[in-house]
């Protein structure tokens, strides 16, 4: 079964595809001739997940699939949230986690929470899984791996950040990974 990755996001892509198995046929934007910014306008992480999808199934008519993810922290209202990739106003996450380790200088809760929802488009029919990771923010950056914030997300019952762990730990335990991993039950169900 083919399925498009509504993403120009290469790190995404590497995630996703390692755990999507033979049975599926993974496909990007640019395998599609998708070469546009896929709109974010929603206000909502399920509300952008889902308008990334339809527009790939409206103007090319290819299964697929969106996500959208964002970093939630409890004192901050749930900020960076859906605006986690462009929080400093740019896609420079080093601007972004200086940013938000500056608006927690003199917060001692650092409890936040990593969300990604996947929208899938299954012939013209859609489906939502959400995964979620609790942890904590961290007061300096630490690791070298990973992408994003994750050098400052310590997830619970860890004592290394997402940039500290290989590949294979984060995507065993991840936000993306859990959403992920509901959405291929799924899809290994529709095949069976």
């Amino acid at each position: 079964m083919e399925l498009c990755f509504a993403t120009n996001n290469q790190h995404k892509i590497d995630e996703v595809a390692g755990q999507l198995g033979q049975l599926f046929t993974l496909k990007t934007l640019r395998d599609i001739g998708c070469y546009v910014e896929l709109p974010e306008t929603t206000g909502t992480i399920p509300g952008n997940s889902r308008q990334k999808a339809e527009y790939v199934w409206t103007h090319f008519g290819i299964s697929c699939f969106a996500d959208d993810s964002g970093l939630e922290v409890d004192a901050l209202n749930g900020e960076p949230g859906v605006d986690s990739a462009f929080y400093s106003g740019s896609r420079d996450f080093r601007k972004n986690i200086e940013k938000l380790l500056t608006n927690l200088t003199y917060v001692t809760n650092r409890k936040a929470q990593f969300r990604t929802v996947f929208t899938l488009i299954l012939q013209g029919v859609e489906y939502q899984f959400e995964g979620i990771i609790t942890g904590q923010i961290q007061f300096e950056p630490r690791g070298d791996g990973g992408f994003g914030y994750d050098p400052i997300f310590q997830p619970d019952g860890y004592k290394r950040t997402f940039a500290e762990m290989s590949i294979t730990e984060k995507n065993g335990i991840s936000h993306r990974s859990r959403a992920l991993a509901k959405m291929i039950t799924y899809l290994q169900q529709q095949i069976h």
